[in-house]
């Protein structure tokens, strides 16, 4: 029986075989090695990364495509939503670090890479298809139009490339907008930060974009009566992830 997409999941189930076997290229899955999918939906990047694997765990919500993947002999299905999954937990019974991957739906994308952010240090890497402009931002460089709040909490963790162009066209039903795969390796040493502070830090700043950051970032400081020569006269676009991250090692309690 075929499949209906369901709105309120976000489904967009990938059908082109050329930009599958790209993904999977990407990826490059090896024998035995640890992975994850999320939100396998109707198996089409599930079947060739199994191949490949022997064995893989698949997180899906749907209950009608969970019952269908239970049927596949190589999956470990995990029916939930994956905003409630402990990926530390997953990686207690696995041989090594998890690599992550999976078509994200376009609705919750970001609260996963925050979800996912707090499990960093089971993951090998991560491959995820998601909206390009998601993406663009994600991967942004300071003083540019994309750089915001999504950039400088991913970018202190994590080295990101946008690694393939995926068009509506893939996808049956198509969506609205372009997609794209995004690969990202967690930083081998990263900064030693308290990060619900950086991110407070890094949305004041972002608040209001267009002005200055003495107008914003400047009374929080002045509330931690900080010091430091650190330049206000910028707008938040203009500062680059290692100075938030100074910012936020002289300020954090």
């Amino acid at each position: 029986m075929k499949h209906i997409a369901r709105k309120r999941f976000g489904q967009h189930f990938l059908t082109d075989p050329g930009v599958i076997d790209a993904i999977v290229r990407a990826i490059d899955p090896r024998a035995a090695q640890p992975m994850v999918e999320i939100g396998p939906g109707l198996a089409a990047l599930t079947q060739p990364l199994v191949e490949r694997l022997g064995r893989l765990t698949v997180i899906e919500l749907d209950r009608d495509l969970a019952a269908r993947l239970r049927a596949h002999g190589q999956l470990d299905v995990v029916e939930s939503d994956v905003l409630k999954v402990d990926f530390t937990a997953l990686r207690a019974t696995a041989s090594g670090p998890l690599r992550v991957v999976g078509n994200l739906p376009y609705n919750i994308s970001s609260p996963i890479l925050f979800h996912l952010l707090d499990h960093v240090a089971v993951v090998q890497d991560q491959h995820f298809m998601l909206q390009k402009e998601v993406i663009d931002r994600m991967v942004a460089a300071p003083a540019t139009a994309d750089y915001g709040r999504l950039s400088v909490m991913l970018q202190w963790r994590y080295a990101m490339e946008n690694v393939l162009f995926v068009p509506p066209e893939a996808f049956d039903p198509p969506p609205r907008v372009d997609s794209a795969v995004v690969r990202m390796v967690p930083l081998p040493q990263p900064p030693v930060i308290d990060v619900k502070h950086l991110s407070e830090l890094v949305q004041v700043a972002f608040s209001q974009r267009r002005k200055l950051l003495r107008h914003t970032l400047g009374k929080w400081l002045e509330q931690r009566n900080a010091a430091g020569n650190f330049d206000l006269q910028r707008r938040a676009e203009q500062v680059p992830v290692s100075e938030f991250v100074s910012l936020a090692q002289s300020t954090q309690a």
